[in-house]
C-alpha cells in the first residue's frame, strides 16, 4: 500500500528566500561512527544557537551496525562488526563502504516544524535521486524508507534501497538517510534490517539492480534533488574529512 505521506505538501520545506544557503560537505575518507555523532551533536547545537548554518554531510562509514531507539536484541542475529547504540529513530541497520550516508542538519522550526512531513521530504529527496538512474523508489504505509518492487523475486516482493533515521533537538534535525549504492549486501544477513522480518522484503542496491554508478554520480544527483525539495546549497571553500562546525 502506498504511504499517505505521498499526499503531503513538501513545498514549504525550502528555506526562506534570501536566507543562508545550506552547506554541502563530502568526506572522502570513511568516518568512524562516534566521530560522526559527535560532529552532528556539535553542529546541531551551533545551528540552534545561531553560530552555524545548516548542513548536509555526505560520507561513508567503516562496516558497523547501529541500533536506533526502537532497536531490539532479537534483531541481532550474528553481527560481524561493532554495534553502536544510536539516538536516531528506527531499529537495527548496517552501514559500510559502498553506502552513501547523508546526515542532514536543518532548522525545522524555521522551515516547518512537522516531523512527519520532514520524513516525507527525506523520502522525496531519495526518490528523486533514484529517478536520475531510472530506478523507481516508492513509499510504503507500514515501512519507513524507500522501496523498489522486485517481481523477479516473486509476487509482492520488494527490497529496501534506502533507510531513514532521524532525531530532533530544539527542532534541529540530525542523522538522516542511507542509500545503498554498492555495499556488500551479505552484511545485512547478520541482522533483521530495520526490524522487517517478512521474507518478501529484502535489501538491494543500485548495483544489485543493474545500475553500476559511481558514488560521485550519486552525490551529484543527491545535490540536485536536495535543492528541489529543501532549497539551494553551497560548498565550503575548504574541504576536510572531519566535520567543521
Amino acid at each position: 500500500m502506498v504511504n499517505d505521506r505521498q499526499s503531503l505538501d513538501l513545498t514549504t520545506f525550502a528555506g526562506p528566500i534570501g536566507g543562508p544557503l545550506v552547506e554541502w560537505r563530502i568526506s572522502d575518507l570513511a568516518v568512524p561512527y562516534p566521530e560522526a555523532v559527535a560532529g552532528m551533536e556539535t553542529r546541531a547545537a551551533d545551528i540552534a544557537a545561531g553560530r552555524a548554518c545548516e548542513l548536509v554531510w555526505l560520507l561513508e562509514h567503516p562496516s558497523l551496525y547501529t541500533s536506533g531507539t526502537s532497536g531490539k536484541n532479537d534483531d541481532l542475529l550474528n553481527p560481524d562488526f561493532p554495534l553502536f547504540t544510536s539516538g536516531r529513530g528506527g531499529q537495527v541497520t548496517y552501514h559500510g563502504p559502498g553506502q552513501r550516508v547523508a546526515y542532514v542538519m536543518l532548522d525545522l522550526k524555521r522551515r516547518r516544524p512537522d516531523v512527519r512531513a520532514y520524513v516525507a521530504g527525506l523520502e522525496e529527496w531519495i526518490i528523486r535521486t533514484l529517478s536520475a538512474f531510472n530506478v523507481r523508489g516508492e513509499r510504503r504505509e507500514d515501512r519507513v524508507g524507500v522501496w523498489v518492487k522486485r517481481p523477479d523475486k516473486g509476487p509482492d516482493h520488494e527490497d529496501k534501497i534506502a533507510a531513514i533515521g532521524v532525531r530532533l533537538r530544539r527542532w534541529i534535525s540530525f542523522h538522516g538517510i542511507a542509500i545503498n549504492v554498492e555495499p556488500d549486501l551479505s552484511h545485512f544477513a547478520a541482522i533483521v534490517p530495520c526490524g522487517v522480518a517478512d521474507p518478501r522484503y529484502g535489501v538491494t542496491s543500485l548495483v544489485d539492480l543493474g545500475h553500476p554508478v559511481a558514488m560521485a554520480d550519486v552525490d551529484v544527483a543527491l545535490r540536485q534533488a536536495f535543492a528541489e525539495v529543501f532549497g539551494p546549497v553551497t560548498t565550503p571553500a575548504r574541504s576536510d574529512d572531519a566535520l567543521i562546525a
